[in-house]
């Protein structure tokens, strides 16, 4: 019992280093202010005000609960313990191994968190993939994608939103648009920004040959009604057109869709999967808030990697991952060299591995510089 005495301490010792890094007392602090904000009388005077604030009640509240059940966890594991050693308990032991096991793996999990410290990592996410050369091969992929993101986010207990969606004309889809709610939602997927690989036995191929297939897959914060993005009327282009269904046919009357192009940075956004022409502008507004939030994110990245000398790559397209179906059976990510021949787990939403080969990566980066 010696050694799992030692693990768990050594995981008690991992517990306060998080909790003191993440700064739990200073979050009790604040969900303790933000609680008499929302009590008082004139609290819902300003409705986008408000929702923020309770957006980030709530968003804390579950932050600083999950970290203090994790030490709870521990500390009852210790008692458990002692009493275990007490009694000569070895099955008991056996039990607690186990638990300390999974609890290991859990604030292994959680630990990543820590490591997110950008200005939009505890967003909501905004994901976008576009199917590239290929045809029907290449949408059927993207297609394929959607599901794996879609499945992803199921298994994590988040709620996802279809804000946009473009059908192929044979099968798939050319273009989708899903809004990701979660807890660090950007943080994670943001991992998942850049080109997608596909090689299989094409489908769609009457002498079922072998293609390679190509999917972009875009990522921004969600910002809500945050004040930080400011959005001028005068610098949009606005236009409306009308929305079609699968394959461009049977066209609507009105012109529900909506294109919305940003004049300082030449940003355009389209949607128009909703039913009228004010939610597909207000959705394609929250689009750009987005894509205009990250915009700056990566202009700060860019000055603070000018600062340390560091070269960054202004490319859109690079190439992360492949995921090979034929002649064998491979996803291999590019960036961390972390790979698995379990390709149909990983399609369907088993992807937290490379998600936090990423994160590691990116983690351990600033610290190695220095």
């Amino acid at each position: 019992m010696e050694a799992l005495r030692e693990r768990l301490d050594h995981l008690r010792v991992t517990l306060e280093d998080l909790l003191d890094r993440l700064d739990i007392p200073g979050k009790q602090a604040e969900i303790r202010k933000l609680e008499e904000a929302a009590a008082r009388a004139d609290f819902w005077d300003q409705p986008g005000r408000a929702q923020e604030v309770m957006k980030r009640l709530g968003r804390l509240r579950e932050e600083v609960e999950a970290w203090l059940r994790l030490r709870q966890r521990a500390d009852e594991l210790r008692e458990l313990l002692d009493l275990a050693e007490a009694e000569g308990a070895e099955d008991l032991a056996a039990e607690l191994a186990r638990e300390v096991e999974a609890l290991e793996e859990e604030v292994r999990r959680h630990q990543f968190e820590v490591w997110m410290s950008g200005p939009y990592d505890r967003n909501d996410a905004i994901l976008a993939i576009h199917a590239g050369a290929g045809g029907t091969d290449a949408q059927d992929w993207a297609e394929m994608l959607l599901r794996m993101y879609l499945r992803w986010a199921e298994r994590r207990g988040w709620e996802t939103e279809l804000l946009d969606k473009v059908d192929g004309e044979e099968a798939g889809i050319k273009s989708a648009t899903v809004l990701v709610k979660g807890p660090y939602a950007y943080g994670y997927l943001k991992a998942e920004k850049g080109v997608h690989r596909l090689v299989r036995l094409s489908p769609f191929d009457a002498a079922h040959r072998r293609h390679t297939s190509f999917a972009l897959v875009e990522v921004w914060p969600d910002m809500g009604e945050s004040p930080e993005i400011v959005i001028r009327p005068e610098d949009l282009i606005i236009e409306t057109f009308r929305a079609s269904t699968a394959g461009g046919q049977h066209m609507q009357k009105n012109e529900t869709a909506v294109r919305i192009r940003h004049i300082p940075t030449g940003i355009v956004v389209s949607c128009q999967n909703e039913r009228s022409q004010t939610q597909n502008r207000e959705t394609a507004l929250k689009i750009l808030k987005a894509r205009l939030a990250e915009l700056e994110e990566q202009k700060r990245r860019a000055e603070i990697a000018a600062l340390k000398g560091e070269h960054v790559s202004a490319e859109w397209g690079n190439q992360i991952r492949s995921y090979v179906l034929h002649p064998y059976q491979l996803v291999k990510d590019h960036r961390t060299e972390h790979e698995t021949s379990q390709v149909e787990r990983v399609l369907d939403g088993e992807l937290d591995d490379f998600i936090e080969a990423y994160l590691r990566q990116t983690a351990a980066a600033p610290r190695g510089g220095g």
